[in-house]
């Protein structure tokens, strides 16, 4: 039996619980985490909520806040409860795993911390951050102690954080400049993860050591346990695929992008997306959009169904029309990276409403019959 295979076999008697924070991005990097341990021979539990399911197959705005503190605060009975009664399961059932011998917990899951220490298994937190954005966090309690409170000046510098030259309170979190309540929440729970990451027995952080290593030298000297990883899609594609070929998406994948993106010269795609949270304007969709076609360069557009904060507006229709170089038309999931990202194409676009025509609210509710594309926004 060669080492690979001693490896597996010795990982066959581990249980890693995976959980994961409740949103997109962070789902995603832990099921591909996940993915890797089990190709390594890991037994694998995945925690996923009704509560991720229902508010990712749902769209999400600038309340997204909204449930977050009382989420935290009763996940850590509920959370005991399941490993207790999984360890349960194992113990009664013949061909079930072994009881759950770690917990990798998304590092902005520090309830994990406690019910690790209720249930006497060690705690790993898995950051789907950048090292310099953890790093970010991790001195935050500095930074109020050096700079006070928010509101901040953005232009103020700051020189003092290990690994990170030439920043700016611009550079950190919107929370830890602006004043407002959901802010000061968000400053105070990143305060406490990143410290929590204290009682972890390792930390692991998505990134990989040519892009980030001062700053992973910094956070190697702070934490005894520092390990990195990425870009997760690469090593997966090392491994072979499973006939149950698991999907990273709360929302459906639409592939039409991939036979466009194969017509065009490797590198030569703009990809643009915003992500799973973000939101903006219209005015502000506008002006990227003309930065985009002004580019010159094929382009490939994210616009996900709640992007636009428009009381005017329905975004499906809006995904509708006329761009001047992007791919298609409507909403397309931004999670097709991984399939491309290997290949001739680059990166994502769905067609822009470059014309500047939205959805009248007087069309929207049946009381105008000129058309969903009117000059309205414009008289």
């Amino acid at each position: 039996m060669d080492s690979k295979k001693e490896e597996v076999a010795d990982n066959k008697t581990h249980h890693i619980l995976c959980i994961p924070t409740p949103a997109q991005s962070h789902i995603k990097a832990m099921l591909k985490l996940a993915k890797l341990l089990h190709s390594r021979g890991f037994h694998i539990t995945f925690v996923n909520t009704a509560y991720n399911h229902k508010r990712f197959l749902k769209s999400l705005g600038p309340d997204s806040l909204h449930g977050l503190p009382d989420f935290r605060e009763k996940m850590l009975a509920p959370f005991c409860d399941l490993v207790k009664r999984l360890n349960d399961m194992t113990r009664t059932c013949n061909d079930s795993p072994p009881s759950v011998t770690r917990i990798v917990s998304d590092g902005f899951m520090p309830f994990t911390i406690a019910a690790g220490r209720e249930l006497k298994i060690p705690v790993v937190f898995f950051y789907t951050i950048p090292a310099c954005s953890f790093m970010g966090f991790k001195q935050l309690g500095t930074l109020l102690e050096k700079l006070g409170p928010p509101p901040v000046p953005k232009d103020t510098i700051i020189d003092w954080i290990p690994g990170m030259k030439d920043m700016h309170v611009r550079d950190m979190p919107s929370f830890c400049w602006s004043g407002t309540t959901a802010d000061h929440f968000m400053l105070n729970f990143c305060i406490e993860a990143t410290e929590k990451a204290h009682q972890a027995s390792a930390i692991i952080i998505l990134t990989f050591k040519a892009l980030e290593q001062d700053v992973l030298d910094a956070i190697s000297s702070m934490f005894p346990k520092v390990f990195v990883i990425g870009p997760l899609q690469l090593l997966l594609n090392r491994i072979p695929e499973h006939p149950l070929k698991l999907k990273y998406s709360l929302w459906k994948e639409e592939s039409e992008c991939l036979q466009w993106l194969n017509t065009k010269p490797k590198g030569s795609v703009l990809y643009v997306n915003f992500g799973s949270i973000a939101v903006m304007s219209p005015e502000q969709l506008m002006e990227f959009g003309y930065g985009i076609a002004n580019s010159k360069h094929p382009f490939l557009w994210i616009i996900r169904p709640d992007l636009v904060v428009d009381r005017y507006s329905n975004q499906r229709d809006r995904g509708s029309h006329g761009g001047d170089s992007g791919y298609g038309g409507g909403n397309k999931p931004w999670n097709r990276q991984s399939s491309f990202g290997n290949g001739g194409g680059g990166g994502g676009s769905s067609r822009p409403p470059f014309k500047g025509q939205r959805v009248c609210k007087y069309h929207e509710s049946g009381h105008c019959k000129k058309g969903a594309s009117c000059d309205y926004m414009h008289t």
